[in-house]
């Protein structure tokens, strides 16, 4: 469901005040009020609004001191000003001052929703505007993008950890970036300027793994026509990062915890060992267990005590929807750019299911999941339909913090076990139950519904 927008209406006139605020409540704004520019100011201060529609002349500060000092919050509301016929000069000044619009009286109330509609059509184009460039220049740390709290203090761990010159060890779910964070680490380095090479230990047979960390020398076993280096050689002055250590074999782990203690490596085949200066860095996707260590039980121990000396572990996208916004923008532009087309609107449905999901696979199934719905869009805006089907039930439950059950069980509830209805006669019965929860206040029932109260007072009518 779209925002529903929060206009604050500013009238000394009591009638008319009662009159703009239900007017736009059945446009399907939320709407507060405030008697003079004080009492405004206040609220302004205190919540988040799209739209001011001041009257110009109210008692102490008038409209054009409120929009003044509207223009100084972070996050400015739009403006419109009241005014009557002999002050439209002062309206026009208004214009000139940052208002958006002005509305002379008498009020007509058709027009009066057209030009806030179209305001606030404004406004939303505007901060869209913003956070595509908000996205650009989003704080970005050698590819990683954040700007939470926990995504702040991990580029300072980063910062810190690549000043080091022992193993490191990352933890974190898959997606969360294990292969960018140790990218950062090593860009960060003194040895940024040499390799940096990644190999997935689940990737590689088991019988072949030794060849591929340390080499081989010709004849050291059948197809080993010739003598090649490992990637310990490889990687020489540089950074080698061992992804999924945990399905590393424990005789080969004992191996490796030789090579970080000693700083050199045999080749299979060879009688003579071979000094070598990398930086290990060790990734798994395991999450830390509740032994006495804290250590995932896949990596021996001895390794694990030499791995840990720098350990971080990296946020699932869960615990940072902050930047769930930041990221989409971004990655709407990327994949926007590589279709060579103009980057699709982001609907604020689509945000909102996006942010009301669990993400397991963290930002590589956002990442997937932007790429799916930039590709599917053909008409310039991104709403939930875009997204899988999974993705639209899961964030829609948790949203509501109900299970599919919980969703069948309401239906049945509202229609009975053996009783077939239609979709009208469903939808009678739902309007009725939300009037019930709501105890019968019929502009909190229209809001929660997502439709004006005229609106709900034809589908009242229907019944």
């Amino acid at each position: 469901m779209n925002r529903v927008p929060r206009v604050l209406v500013v009238e000394d006139e009591a009638a008319l005040r009662d009159l703009l605020r239900d007017e736009l409540e059945d446009d399907g704004s939320t709407v507060v009020t405030a008697g003079t520019a004080e009492a405004a100011l206040e609220i302004l201060a205190a919540d988040s609004i799209d739209l001011v529609v001041s009257d110009l002349r109210l008692p102490g500060a008038d409209g054009l001191a409120l929009l003044t000092r509207s223009r100084t919050l972070e996050r400015p509301p739009a403006f419109i000003i009241i005014t009557a016929f002999g002050t439209i000069g002062q309206a026009v000044r208004a214009l000139h001052d940052g208002a958006d619009d002005f509305l002379t009286k008498p009020l007509d109330l058709d027009h009066l929703s057209v030009r806030v509609a179209r305001v606030l059509e404004n406004r939303r184009l505007r901060d869209e505007l913003l956070r595509y460039r908000e996205a650009m220049g989003a704080p970005d740390f050698h590819g990683i993008v954040g700007r939470s709290g926990v995504m702040t203090q991990l580029f300072e761990n980063l910062r810190c950890v690549a000043r080091g010159h022992g193993p490191v060890l990352l933890q974190g779910e898959s997606g969360t970036g294990k292969e960018l964070a140790a990218r950062a680490i090593h860009a960060e380095s003194p040895r940024a300027d040499a390799p940096f090479l990644a190999v997935n230990c689940a990737g590689i047979p088991e019988s072949l793994l030794e060849s591929e960390f340390f080499g081989h020398v010709a004849g050291a076993f059948t197809g080993a026509t010739s003598t090649r280096a490992g990637l310990f050689q490889e990687a020489n002055g540089g950074t080698l990062l061992l992804d999924e250590i945990g399905e590393m074999p424990s005789g080969l782990q004992a191996k490796l915890l030789r090579v970080l203690q000693e700083g050199e490596v045999r080749s299979v085949g060879s009688d003579r060992s071979v000094p070598v200066d990398v930086r290990v860095i060790a990734a798994t996707h395991r999450e830390v267990a509740g032994d006495e260590r804290g250590g995932p039980p896949e990596i021996r121990e001895d390794l694990y005590y030499r791995l840990e000396t720098f350990r971080l572990v990296l946020p699932p996208l869960r615990e940072r929807t902050g930047d769930v916004d930041l990221l989409t923008a971004r990655f709407v532009q990327r994949h926007a750019t590589r279709l060579d087309r103009r980057p699709p609107e982001i609907g604020a449905a689509f945000l909102g299911t996006l942010r009301a999901y669990r993400f397991p696979g963290n930002v590589r199934e956002l990442e997937n999941l932007v790429e799916r719905a930039v590709t599917f869009c053909d008409d310039g805006k991104l709403e939930p339909r875009h997204l899988p089907a999974r993705v639209r039930t899961t964030a829609s439950a948790s949203e509501n913090g109900m299970s599919g059950s919980d969703d069948l069980s309401m239906v049945t509830s509202l229609a009975g076990k053996d009783e077939i209805l239609t979709l009208r006669e469903l939808e009678g019965r739902y309007v009725r139950y939300v009037l019930e929860r709501v105890d019968g206040n019929k502009r909190r029932a229209a809001a929660l519904l997502g439709i004006g109260r005229r609106t709900l007072y034809r589908k009242l009518d229907e019944e």
